[in-house]
């Protein structure tokens, strides 16, 4: 799909930062929204229906955190890519960020070329091509259309990256998937994340739902063992 049918809300409260950024994306061929503040993001994103989301951390009224978690509350955002705009870089606000439904961080300033090969690679994650809707395995139901796992009939609804990195490893029970695999699947090429991101989200998934199934392949990465 090409740039001018790919819709982005940029949501940030310094004026000089929406102009700047929305003038590059523009000129990029993308349809550009913005927004102010979190609560004008939640009234907008209903009739854009963006496919990317870039938001802010530190904002009044209601801060990035928050926002994101009102935003993956709905269903029509399901396959929207949500990525944080900050100034900070801290591993803490990175995990925090993630469990609040974020897909990535850009960290600012940033250069118009890295912003927009980081947007370009962040819209070519809006789905992994050509896998199957739905997997059963053990007593696991992925279920790739809703976005639920089901669990001894019981639903969870994870964030987009853990239920990704979940449906990755259970394409392929047995298979070990390198750090490498994971981070050029789930994250993309131009994207730079370090082994932290990838085993804080192993960290939930076994906690929520995989913790039977999840073998860690020491100094290599991960498998899925029925």
């Amino acid at each position: 799909m090409t740039a001018q049918h790919k819709r982005i809300l940029l949501v940030d409260d310094d004026p000089d930062i929406l102009e700047f950024l929305g003038y590059n994306l523009e000129k990029e061929g993308y349809e550009v929204h913005t927004a102010s503040n979190g609560l004008e993001a939640l009234a907008k994103v209903n009739a854009i229906i963006p496919d990317l989301i870039i938001l802010d951390l530190m904002m009044p009224e209601m801060d990035g955190i928050e926002t994101c978690q009102e935003l993956r509350k709905k269903e029509a955002l399901q396959d929207c890519i949500i990525t944080f705009l900050t100034a900070r870089s801290e591993d803490y606000s990175q995990v925090v960020g993630f469990e609040a439904g974020a897909d990535d961080y850009i960290v600012k300033p940033v250069k118009p070329k890295v912003f927009l090969s980081r947007v370009k690679a962040l819209l070519r994650r809006s789905a992994l091509k050509e896998q199957k809707k739905r997997i059963e395995v053990g007593n696991l139901i992925i279920d790739r259309e809703s976005y639920l796992v089901v669990k001894n009939k019981k639903e969870y609804s994870l964030p987009r990256k853990e239920f990704e990195l979940l449906y990755l490893l259970s394409t392929k029970p047995g298979k070990v998937f390198t750090r490498d695999e994971i981070l050029t699947t789930i994250w993309g090429d131009d994207v730079i994340v370090g082994d932290r991101t990838i085993d804080v989200h192993i960290r939930k998934l076994r906690e929520k739902v995989a913790d039977e199934y999840i073998r860690t392949v020491k100094g290599i990465g991960y498998k899925f063992e029925i």
